[in-house]
């Protein structure tokens, strides 16, 4: 089979790999149906997250089941699922509560128990705790949006969980990445009066519209603090999504929420420094983390196969899985927000 390995900073290639196998009693074997290239994607990409040279990549994906292990109960050969973007046993205490990215038994895709997503086949462990099954085979059209419940949707849907988001409210989201628009709809399904998207880009700030941005500010740093108080009358807002993870992002999370606000963060953190006096002075909180989108995928799914959400938006570049490296090359050059690839 074909796969997507990583052999150093930007050099991606799809590579000839062994065909998984089944060799556990809690093992699925997923044919992909589409794949996706993450942000997170990117860190290594650029060199500044370690690699490991030939590994696999990729941790998004939506298939076809075509073997499971004895124990597998939940899913079937033949059922249409969406992968998290972690595999995690459902049944420690950390799953039961709902953060199944805190598994005692976490396994990542592309380590040795789980193939990387983006190829033409998956093997992980683990299926019942991690794979979700449609109630039927979707539309065609349905794939792109269930494809973004295994990361980016759940992932912009606990910003706003963790951020308090209510009726009413008015939530800044830092980040115009495909994590931050879907922190824009996620807000907005959530039911805030007022949605400021911070974007610098016009197609996504056209995008964060449609999911329900009611205001776009596109400065940075202290121009971006300035624009959004003087839109909140000075105040701030009652919610903040911080999307992107950076040092900068961060500060300016903190810099527009209102005294009591929270911050919802969910962007990995690289050189990050929490400002805990001003978390001290003016009662800001900062909750969030790795999303546990197995925890949301039940109902995030009921929500696109019901079209109250379409999500999938998010992709505006389809190609097919030989074109890899070409995808990672548009996501580093901002000439895309999310690209789906076809094996």
């Amino acid at each position: 089979m074909r796969a997507t390995t990583i052999h150093a900073p930007y050099d991606i290639q799809l590579s000839d790999v062994p065909d998984p196998r089944i060799d556990g009693p809690t093992d699925a074997l997923v044919r992909v149906v589409a794949s996706c290239i993450c942000g997170s994607d990117l860190w290594p990409y650029r060199g500044e997250n370690k690699i490991r040279p030939g590994s696999r990549i990729g941790h998004e994906f939506v298939g076809i089941v075509e073997e499971v292990g004895a124990e597998v109960r939940t899913v079937k050969p033949g059922d249409f699922v969406i992968a998290p973007f972690v595999v995690s046993d459902g049944t420690c205490a950390h799953c039961r509560a709902g953060f199944q990215t805190a598994c005692e038994n976490l396994v990542g895709y592309g380590s040795k128990q789980a193939d990387g997503g983006q190829g033409e086949y998956v093997k992980l462990p683990y299926a019942d705790g991690t794979l979700v099954a449609t109630p039927e085979p979707p539309d065609e059209s349905m794939i792109p949006s269930l494809l973004t419940l295994s990361d980016v949707m759940g992932t912009g849907w606990h910003a706003a969980r963790s951020a308090r988001v209510k009726a009413g409210d008015t939530v800044v989201v830092v980040g115009d990445g495909a994590v931050g628009l879907s922190g824009v709809l996620a807000a907005a399904r959530m039911g805030a009066e007022r949605v400021i998207a911070l974007s610098r880009h016009e197609s996504r700030q056209q995008l964060a519209v449609e999911f329900g941005a009611t205001d776009i500010v596109s400065e940075r740093g202290e121009e971006a603090r300035d624009a959004v108080l003087e839109l909140t009358g000075g105040v701030g807002a009652d919610a903040v999504l911080e999307c992107v993870g950076t040092g900068q992002a961060m500060e300016t999370a903190f810099d527009v929420a209102r005294a009591g606000a929270t911050v919802g963060f969910v962007g990995v953190p690289h050189g990050v420094e929490v400002p805990i006096g001003t978390m001290f002075r003016r009662n800001v909180g900062l909750a969030g983390g790795m999303a546990p989108v197995r925890a949301y995928l039940p109902e995030l799914m009921a929500d696109v196969l019901s079209g109250e959400i379409n999500p999938g938006k998010v992709f505006d570049l389809d190609l097919p899985l030989a074109e890899v490296a070409d995808g990672y090359k548009a996501m580093h050059e901002r000439r895309a927000i999310k690209v789906l690839l076809r094996p």
